[in-house]
């Protein structure tokens, strides 16, 4: 009977968590510079707010703000940071302390412990034991509550921190209040750029210090390169400060709407409630039946990160009208506008699940690459928040496209799809915005090695598959006939950097050579983050083509195939040391296959264009067991603005997206015994696959609303009209199914 009891409680307990209960934050930060296992840091924000919230590890302007490894924290930090590599804007940092007034960050910072913390998407706490203090937060979406729990104590304090490279700090007694603005920002050449905050306590003020650089003073406002404020306060036992901040990128009196209209006379209690309530309604988009509550985890924490970049940089004025600072003017424009995103890593995975589960706020963004073209004159392929010169290709094209191709509206694709002819043919302001090396390519049909530009090879494959956007696109807008067969003849560009002697994608001189000596193995050089091994997959739209190129489907496999047998052995010559990426990938033990970095995880769905889906399945299976976890160390590379979790929901789901731009998934092996997504049109895609399990992961059959289904594919049309999907699992593969040609998914050679 107690067993019974036991097991019931169990269960219940199990039933009554919602999604955001499943959510671990911590996934990923247990990170450094030379390895990363996600490089995240515990956001506790809305999805797609404009401000997050981090407890703060590292010093000022270190990427790595949060490590899992740290002992102290010295601040909580809002921040906008997409990535530790792409570092951090707009900042600042509050910090509750006793005793001696210490307001430097080396010298107020706090031990702590994991096991005094508590981490969840819409709420953090943790205590600061040199302090003393219990300090929590919990978020909207331009605004936040702290409440810091203060021992009895005549010395309690709450610093201000705005940070460096600029900053303004005013006290005002009598409204309880500090104001101020940061302009730190670690990317790019931003004009007017200022973060404009105003804190509000529940309580007057004791003690009111400014300071500025090392210096502490009595001056209640302070304009200097780094500034701050301290605020004091005489305190009992247990007694809660509570602070209401927000902010805004367009003016104090904005950030004090934003405060009044997002906050108002709601509780700590009430906000908190609010942001449950919101994470709990997007993560419920997706529903899992399954008693494998690890599982549940990684999934609903992966789920998580998806939900954030790019982040809103729209505001809402007095008038209620949507309005912006521009990162590209420098001025207040109208519209929506979004940053905090690399399209090289985003446009694989993380853009077409936005198009499928939240469409809606696809919508806002690609009005808001709209603003980004009227105000900048060029889209961005990494926005943080203007164009950052970063990575490689042209692959706005692909997100744009991908929008367009499954049926998304209401913004101006006339104005976008010159936005992303201007890119495909012209040089940009930099290497990373438009296309380097356009006129090589417009030419030539591939960018060369030998003209001094870096990464040709991984530049011309992808803008090739870029041109196969902007041909999809055309074809949808009903452009002349001449431009739809140039941009389907230039797509056609991969063909150019194939050799037939190594079967694989090599750099190419000016005068038609292959670049020599030639080493597959080599990272960098002609190609990003990667070596040829994983850039020949780059070929997302035409598959068929790249196994024909190889001799044919046997040789296509072998291929595959060997990326997993081969030992990780690598170059790292061009970089002149080993980094991340490469030494992810060396310690994965899967051979030359780096899941850590986005060049190569589509590449095990590719059996699925050679008849053999069952290796899809297995490799799938491998790499979410081995690789996924809702622990710190539970990613194998950068989690990278979504992308990597976006690849693991879509991999639970059983399919995924190797080509965007059309409308077609491939077919992998579902997660879970049950998954319903709700699409916001109010249908449902129901994915049953009852007797799924750890050996269990071959698909035999699949039925769709009733009918033995035999493609490798499904259709984005039909999941959006909602649909019944019955998996039918086993433990041995099926080397019958999906074998013949018409199974395959699309290729554009077979067009």
């Amino acid at each position: 009977m107690k067993h019974f009891l036991f097991f019931f409680l169990v269960t219940s307990l199990l039933i009554a968590q919602e999604p955001v209960d499943y959510v671990n934050p911590l996934m990923g930060t247990d990170s450094k510079v030379s390895l990363s296992n996600g490089n995240t840091y515990p956001a506790v924000g809305l999805p797609w707010g404009m401000n997050l919230w981090t407890p703060q590890t590292g010093p000022m302007n270190h990427g790595w703000a949060y490590q899992y490894s740290a002992d102290k924290i010295n601040g909580f930090k809002q921040t906008h940071q997409p990535s530790p590599w792409m570092n951090d804007y707009g900042k600042f940092s509050i910090m509750p302390i006793t005793g001696k007034l210490k307001f430097k960050q080396s010298e107020r910072a706090s031990w702590f412990s994991h096991k005094s913390e508590v981490a969840t998407p819409y709420f953090y706490q943790v205590y600061l034991a040199d302090h003393n203090v219990t300090a929590a937060l919990t978020p909207t979406e331009r605004a936040a509550q702290f409440k810091f729990i203060f021992p009895e104590t005549d010395s309690a304090y709450v610093v201000l921190d705005a940070l460096d490279k600029g900053s303004f700090v005013k006290i005002i007694p009598s409204e309880n209040k500090i104001i101020g603005y940061t302009e730190n920002y670690a990317r790019g050449d931003l004009k007017n750029f200022k973060n404009h905050f105003v804190l509000i306590f529940d309580r007057p003020f004791h003690l009111k210090k400014t300071f500025y650089n090392d210096t502490l003073s009595e001056k209640l406002s302070q304009d200097a390169n780094h500034t701050g404020a301290v605020v004091g306060f005489k305190t009992k036992k247990g007694e809660d400060v509570h602070v209401k901040v927000a902010s805004s990128f367009i003016s104090l009196e904005q950030a004090e709407l934003n405060l009044e209209r997002e906050l108002g006379t709601d509780t700590f209690e009430d906000t908190k409630r609010k942001a449950r309530e919101e994470w709990n309604e997007k993560l419920s988009r997706i529903e899992i039946e399954s008693n494998d509550i690890d599982k549940k985890r990684t999934f609903y924490s992966c789920l998580y990160r998806t939900l954030f970049f790019p982040n809103k940089l729209y505001e809402i004025n007095g008038a209620d009208e949507i309005v912006h600072w521009s990162p590209y003017n420098g001025k207040i424009e109208e519209g929506y506008m979004f940053a905090g995103t690399g399209f090289w890593d985003t446009f694989r995975a993380l853009y077409p699940f936005l198009n499928l589960v939240y469409p809606s706020i696809n919508e806002e963004m690609q009005a808001g690459l709209v603003n980004d073209y009227k105000e900048g004159g060029w889209l961005p392929e990494w926005s943080s928040p203007g164009y950052a010169n970063i990575m490689v290709g042209n692959n706005s094209a692909s997100v744009v496209a991908d929008a367009y191709v499954k049926g998304l509206r209401g913004y101006d694709i006339d104005k976008l799809y010159k936005a992303l002819l201007n890119g495909a043919n012209n040089e940009g302001p930099m290497t990373a915005v438009g296309r380097a090396g356009a006129p090589y390519y417009t030419k030539l049909g591939y960018v060369p090695y030998n003209v001094g530009i870096n990464e040709s090879a991984a530049r011309t494959l992808e803008y090739a598959y870029d041109d196969f956007a902007i041909y999809q696109l055309a074809k949808k807008l009903n452009r002349p006939t001449k431009e739809i067969k140039l941009y389907k003849k230039r797509s056609l560009n991969y063909q150019k950097l194939f050799d037939e002697k190594t079967g694989l994608m090599r750099g190419k001189n000016e005068d038609g050579t292959f670049q020599s000596p030639f080493n597959p193995f080599k990272w960098g050089d002609a190609f990003t983050e990667g070596n040829s091994w994983h850039y020949t997959w780059s070929v997302f739209h035409d598959i068929q083509g790249l196994s024909d190129l190889m001799g044919g489907k046997e040789n296509f496999t072998k291929k595959l195939d060997a990326v997993f047998s081969m030992p990780p052995v690598f170059d790292d010559s061009y970089y002149g040391g080993v980094i991340h990426e490469i030494r992810e990938m060396q310690i994965a033990n899967m051979g030359q296959y780096a899941h850590g970095n986005q060049p190569i995880q589509h590449m095990i769905y590719l059996y699925n264009y050679a008849g053999q889906p069952w290796k899809t399945q297995y490799w799938i299976r491998e790499t979410m067991n081995r690789l996924y976890a809702a622990k710190p160390d539970g990613y194998c590379g950068d989690e990278d603005n979504g992308q990597t979790s976006a690849w693991y929901v879509f991999s639970a789901m059983g399919f995924y997206p190797v080509c965007p731009a059309t409308e077609q998934y491939v077919l992998g092996t579902p997660y879970f015994k049950k998954m319903t997504i709700h699409l916001e049109n109010g249908n449902d895609i129901v994915i049953d696959a009852e007797e799924n399990s750890e050996e269990n992961k071959y698909v035999d059959q699949l039925e769709m609303n009733g009918e033995v289904y035999t493609k490798n594919w499904l259709n984005h049309f039909e999941l959006m009209k909602g649909v019944q999907l019955d998996f039918k699992m086993q433990s041995v593969p099926n080397k019958t199914r999906g074998t013949s040609k018409e199974a395959y998914p699309y290729s554009l050679s077979n067009k």
